[in-house]
């Protein structure tokens, strides 16, 4: 954890605290391919520390499994407030349900491979070889052949589920620190592409994924109301852990489920993805 907190220390330029710390909070590789939650890869860094952060001339780094780095030069300063996001969009496809709302960088030719790869955020330019590498402010590998991690591969991504770091922890073990979840890209200016809540990643969890087919699966009882864009109600039922409802009547699209949970109003945007 040292590593890290020198590392950071080394670019921070205002709120100096031990503390402070940026991380790779959620990475989505599948974006643009068939049935893809969105037509955009992307990548998601975090401010988990309780002081603001300056990223001087600080950099993304991808690669594929056993691949050598590339860097993509990030704007020369970036300043994060604590529990403030940014969103990186990468490369798109052809498919995919929905564009990315307000990305704060894109990078049109980063396009990253689903099954296995590794992505870092440096304070320089000089590609990564080595998790514990001076440069190195954070690093997450994916997939059993990624040959860069830190202490194990995070699990593999798919076109519904991004690998997302669990509330900002981070023990140095990417298999402990990640998993698979559905994607939920924020931008510096708390956007959400598919969120209503006024920060997606709540403690409130109704919903098993928000890409879905057919069915929609419950972690929580409620009483949710179904509707479309335009604030038509097509459905309202009373749910509990376990149980599913059937939407398969509905078109491909992008829809709204409202509700309560333990007397905390939800809101939440879902994908049909067919």
């Amino acid at each position: 954890m040292m590593k890290k907190i020198f590392t950071i220390l080394s670019v921070l330029t205002i709120g100096v605290s031990a503390e402070a710390q940026v991380v790779i909070n959620e990475v989505f590789p599948t974006g643009g391919n068939s049935g893809a939650a969105f037509k955009q890869d992307f990548v998601e860094l975090y401010n988990k520390g309780t002081a603001p952060v300056t990223l001087t001339n600080a950099y993304l780094q991808y690669a594929g499994a056993t691949s050598t780095m590339t860097a993509y030069a990030l704007p020369t300063s970036i300043t994060l407030s604590p529990g403030q996001y940014y969103l990186i969009q990468c490369s798109g496809g052809t498919n995919g349900t929905v564009n990315l709302v307000s990305p704060d960088a894109t990078f049109s030719t980063l396009n990253m491979a689903a099954t296995a790869g590794k992505v870092a955020l440096t304070s320089d330019n000089v590609l990564v070889t080595s998790s514990s590498q001076s440069n190195v402010i954070d690093l997450v590998g994916w997939g059993s052949t990624a040959s860069l991690f830190e202490g194990a591969v995070a699990p593999v991504p798919s076109v519904t589920a991004s690998i997302s770091r669990t509330n900002g922890v981070d023990t140095n073990n990417n298999s402990v620190d990640f998993m698979t979840t559905s994607p939920t890209p924020i931008n510096s200016s708390n956007q959400s592409t598919l969120g209503t809540n006024e920060n997606m990643k709540s403690k409130i969890n109704l919903l098993k994924n928000i890409v879905v087919s057919d069915v929609l699966e419950f972690n929580s009882k409620a009483i949710i109301k179904l509707m479309n864009m335009n604030g038509q109600v097509l459905k309202t039922a009373a749910v509990d852990v376990g149980n599913s409802l059937d939407i398969s009547f509905l078109p491909k699209g992008i829809y709204l489920i409202s509700g309560q949970v333990n007397g905390e109003k939800f809101s939440q945007k879902i994908i049909k993805n067919n």
